[in-house]
């Protein structure tokens, strides 16, 4: 099965805040209003100090800081000035960080408060560092502040092509360990531009609220750089907290709501006095992307705030989004349709397209798709083909309208004596029990059938389980090679930055 076409590419990503009024608000931040108008002007003189410390077109400039002004400026100065924006997790470990700015051997960082603990304990010299920048109340030795950065004589943009390298941003990538995908301006404004033409979804009076990760591809592209290239406001939130969201929502007006799985529950467990239906009046679209949207969940979230949620599906390689959902009446279940001048293609096990109805890797080729992994030339082999293809390593079905509907990872798959068992079936059906409040499945070696099933439960409140239960329930459901042979009650679920469980761990 294959649908979409390809497409189109432009200039510099930093360019997109230039054709709005000067007195529209581009991003709230900490209460402090930004106007377009502003942050054109302050963009100009922090490019003006980037260039003055000798940052030059293809230089790896790291931004270590929340979701913030900061962040936003310095992110387009250094796209502005040509070189290449690293985004890293401030809260990251010091040796983790440490390993990402050698591996891409940053030339400079933006530090702020969150990642000025973990920096400081970095040798610099070992990481390649040469130059330090901080607001103002971070306090590192040899570090020069942005606030007088900000105050030097402003340059132009300088002019990429859509081939030139924008950013680098750390993954797993489609199986194995993180590496840092490489994006150029053209992937980046090509997907914001494929989002826009296919969904229409920002409109220049819309409000969004951005509390994804901003170093994460999802909160980057598909929240803050849809945003400002429609012209619209997004309130940047530094650490979601549902309560307090809630009252961001309310207060500020918001019409836009780009979020995971993980927060759509959070609101929903919040209690009736805290969380009302009128909480979330003025939105008007609510998406979910990241990690799949249990169905159960989006219709009890629909129910109890009249909001019905939008699913999408992208991943960091291709900028990231790869299908939406369709509004105003998305169809619950089905990750949306492709986006525009992509090609989508589900294959089987030999890359032969699969007939619908049928399970295949989600395979994608288009304007938006990464040039590749930062120096690891068979990694890329791996998960790009010699013709263009990014093997996604996700497994889809698509009905006769196009919908696709995700089954599960591939790197995931489960063989139990030569049978396929997808983790996500097995974990729908133990999410009915009325005693699991999550669960999670991986496959683990076996002597006789190569692999077999093992669930991790976290059981509900006040819940005793027993796992001799928990597997009989599976048998009334499933084939007997699917079930598990072996279930773990744990506390929580390891979970990753942008909402996925993350299955390596508890393997």
């Amino acid at each position: 099965m294959s649908t979409g076409h390809a497409g189109k590419g432009r200039a510099n990503l930093a360019s997109i805040i230039d054709p709005h009024p000067a007195e529209a608000v581009a991003f709230i931040s900490s209460g402090e209003v930004t106007t377009y108008g502003d942050l054109r002007q302050q963009v100009a003189g922090l490019r003006g100090g980037l260039v003055g410390l000798g940052i030059q077109p293809g230089d790896r400039v790291a931004l270590l800081m929340a979701a913030n002004w900061y962040f936003v400026a310095s992110y387009l100065a250094v796209l502005g000035v040509g070189a290449v924006a690293v985004p890293l997790n401030p809260q990251s470990p010091s040796a983790e960080i440490a390993r990402e700015l050698e591996a891409v051997q940053a030339s400079a960082v933006f530090v702020g408060p969150t990642g000025q603990a973990a920096f400081g304990a970095i040798d610099r010299a070992a990481a390649g560092v040469r130059r330090v920048l901080v607001p103002e109340g971070v306090t590192l030795p040899d570090a020069l502040s942005i606030e007088d950065l900000l105050v030097t004589d402003p340059v132009p943009v300088v002019d990429r092509s859509a081939d030139d390298l924008a950013t680098l941003m750390f993954t797993s990538g489609t199986a194995g360990s993180p590496k840092a995908a490489m994006l150029t301006h053209g992937n980046l404004l090509s997907n914001i531009e494929q989002v826009q033409d296919g969904y229409g979804a920002i409109h220049a009076d819309d409000v969004a609220l951005g509390a994804l990760p901003i170093f994460h591809i999802y909160g980057l592209n598909a929240s803050l750089g849809v945003t400002l290239y429609a012209g619209a406001s997004i309130v940047l939130v530094q650490r979601f907290d549902p309560a307090s969201a809630l009252t961001t929502i309310r207060d500020r007006k918001i019409t836009l709501i780009a979020g995971v799985p993980p927060m759509f529950a959070a609101w929903l467990g919040l209690p009736a006095e805290e969380a009302r239906r009128e909480d979330f009046a003025t939105v008007r679209l609510a998406c979910s992307g990241a990690s799949r949207l249990d169905p159960p969940l989006a219709a009890a979230f629909e129910a109890r705030f009249g909001l019905r949620i939008g699913e999408g599906y992208g991943l960091t390689e291709a900028a990231p989004v790869v299908t939406g959902a369709t509004f105003p009446e998305p169809r619950v279940g089905t990750i949306g349709l492709p986006v525009p001048r992509l090609v989508v293609r589900l294959v089987d096990d030999e890359g032969e397209d699969v007939t619908i109805g049928d399970p295949g890797e989600i395979w994608v080729r288009g304007p938006n798709v990464f040039a590749g992994y930062w120096h690891d030339a068979e990694a890329t082999a791996r998960a790009l083909t010699p013709d263009g293809w990014l093997r996604t390593g996700d497994v889809a079905v698509a009905d006769d309208e196009g919908y696709l509907t995700i089954v599960d990872r591939a790197k995931d798959l489960i063989i139990v004596s030569g049978f396929n068992v997808y983790p996500g079936e097995v974990e729908d059906v133990l999410r009915q029990h009325p005693g699991v409040f999550e669960v999670a499945v991986v496959g683990v070696a076996h002597p006789h059938t190569g692999e077999s099933v093992k669930a991790f439960v976290v059981p509900k409140p006040d819940r005793m389980l027993e796992e001799d239960d928990l597997i009989a329930f599976c048998g009334n459901e499933l084939s007997r090679y699917k079930c598990p042979t072996k279930v773990l009650f744990v506390e929580s679920l390891p979970i990753g930055v942008g909402g996925k469980v993350l299955r390596r761990e508890l393997r």
